[in-house]
């Protein structure tokens, strides 16, 4: 959110059952801000994306496409931590609940 004024930095939980990526303010709060639910999703690595500058992407943003269409686009800390979320949400994806 520093680079893109208008993304945010979220909390991220993922949970297996149900299979769900819960998202929280990171300042604080016990109550999740949303959810995007994983059950047959398709998540993949962004390499480049619309509307970006080359500084804003840096090589570690991911898509998460929900079984509704829905497009979720989320940026990693790092590149091995975005491999490391992509790998988390496809296994959740094939057998969560």
């Amino acid at each position: 959110g520093h680079r893109r004024k208008n993304w945010k930095v979220r909390k991220f939980v993922l949970r297996e059952d149900p299979a769900y990526l819960h998202y929280y303010d990171p300042a604080g709060g016990e109550e999740p801000l949303g959810a995007i639910h994983l059950r047959g999703c398709v998540v993949t690595a962004v390499e480049d994306m619309p509307d970006s500058k080359k500084y804003d992407v840096d090589n570690i943003l991911f898509e998460i496409i929900t079984a509704n269409d829905i497009h979720y686009y989320l940026q990693a800390a790092s590149s091995a931590e975005r491999t490391d979320w992509i790998k988390a949400i496809q296994a959740v994806a094939r057998t969560g609940k």
